[in-house]
């Protein structure tokens, strides 16, 4: 049970527009992320972070829905088959692997890549294929896509993107301090 929130999904909101602002995606990028430092405090894993799944209000609340696959986070956080959206999946989900709370964050990275370019970095018919791509494919930089968005955004979103977990940021609060830089040090490399 959750509370009523009256809005559209971000899905929805990147379908209507076909790309957002550089402001708007980082507006709503923290505000995932600050709900995912929330959850990730309590030891809860979302594991299904993507646009579906996030609701923007009509005064631009960003509010993340469906906990539905969400696991508590101790040793044995593990799947035996892939979990979540194949679109949104980390390369750890993809595999069966062990997740974490720098699943969500990769899983956030492929939501703000969206956000930026319009598309996901990985899309075929057969869910099998992007799950693979997840594993071995890099992206196409999102400056390819938009040329409009600050380097500081992409190297932002490249490092959530990361393959190997321990390259990614290790923690929401990691990734909010650096999406609050975005603006005030546009091609900056922290």
């Amino acid at each position: 049970v959750m509370e009523f929130v009256d809005g559209i999904t971000l899905k929805d909101y990147i379908s209507r527009k076909g790309k957002l602002t550089t402001k708007e995606t980082i507006g709503i990028s923290l505000q995932v992320a600050q709900g995912l430092a929330a959850a990730h405090a309590n030891h809860i894993i979302h594991r299904d972070i993507k646009p579906h799944n996030i609701i923007i209000t009509e005064d631009g609340v960003a509010k993340v829905t469906d906990f539905g696959i969400a696991k508590a986070a101790n040793s044995n956080t593990m799947t035996a088959t892939a979990i979540g959206s194949v679109h949104y999946l980390s390369p750890e989900q993809a595999r069966g692997g062990f997740s974490d709370e720098r699943s969500d964050i990769y899983s956030l990275g492929i939501t703000m890549y969206e956000m930026v370019t319009g598309r996901v970095p990985f899309d075929h018919e057969n869910g099998v294929t992007i799950a693979l791509m997840h594993l071995q494919n890099d992206v196409i930089p999102p400056k390819e896509l938009n040329d409009e968005i600050p380097t500081s955004l992409e190297k932002i979103i490249l490092k959530c993107l990361a393959k190997k977990q321990e390259e990614r940021y290790q923690n929401a609060q990691e990734l909010i301090s650096d999406l609050k830089q975005v603006f005030d040090d546009p091609e900056g490399n922290y």
